[in-house]
């Protein structure tokens, strides 16, 4: 598996959770990382004491769930709450990788996988792109607004440095119902093809996958 893009924000989503952020404080971002990504790490963040964004991170994960492409790629059991983050001119974030457990102390999410959502245009600033460092090469990520990139949260990443105008990303991880990256893998072509089954209308093939995508996926699920 390597990464999927897919659309979350509907316009009006995105509208309304760009002006909130606008409303925001935000603060040095190195407050929520772990262990040596503080040293890389050049970001703000916006603030989530009492609530702050509690109507945003909703917003977001609505999204989230009633979204097909996300829920066959990722097959979630539990999502971390986002994290909104502002990069001004001269801000980055070095290579790392996140942490095992995200979330809060009280939810905590094995992060299987992280996922950016892109929430500035992209005409608007220049660099900060999200490079992923993929079996198969570096992989360099700079969305329309409203789209994400999911990925394996083992990868390293980094975030490089932003020459122009502000870069707008929220950031969640998830961990999946199934753990094996490869039998995800399977599953998703598996929901693909049956997909195109249902396209043709042939029934005795549709039927046949969806056996193979239930049965794998009893043998493979974490519940």
């Amino acid at each position: 598996m390597n990464f999927q893009i897919v659309r979350i924000l509907a316009p009006e989503e995105l509208e309304r959770v760009v002006s909130d952020l606008g409303e925001q404080i935000f603060v040095d971002g190195k407050l929520t990382a772990y262990g040596s990504a503080r040293t890389v790490k050049n970001n703000l963040q916006a603030e989530q004491s009492e609530g702050e964004t509690d109507e945003i991170d909703g917003i977001v994960m609505n999204a989230l769930w009633r979204n097909e492409t996300f829920q066959s790629f990722a097959i979630p059991r539990r999502l971390a709450a986002p994290l909104f983050a502002r990069y001004d001119v001269g801000m980055s974030y070095g290579p790392h990788v996140d942490a095992a457990i995200m979330g809060s102390d009280e939810e905590p999410v094995r992060s299987d996988l992280a996922m950016t959502v892109f929430l500035s245009d992209p005409a608007t600033y220049d660099g900060g792109a999200l490079i992923l460092q993929m079996p198969f090469g570096e992989q360099q990520i700079k969305l329309d607004a409203g789209e994400a990139v999911i990925y394996p949260a083992t990868t390293l990443h980094r975030v490089d440095p932003v020459t122009r105008g502000t870069r707008l990303v929220a950031v969640t991880w998830i961990q999946s119902v199934v753990r094996d990256e490869e039998i995800r893998t399977i599953l998703f072509d598996l929901s693909i093809a049956t997909a195109r089954a249902e396209v043709l209308g042939d029934a005795g093939l549709l039927s046949l996958l969806n056996k193979s995508c239930h049965n794998l996926l009893r043998h493979a699920a974490e519940i």
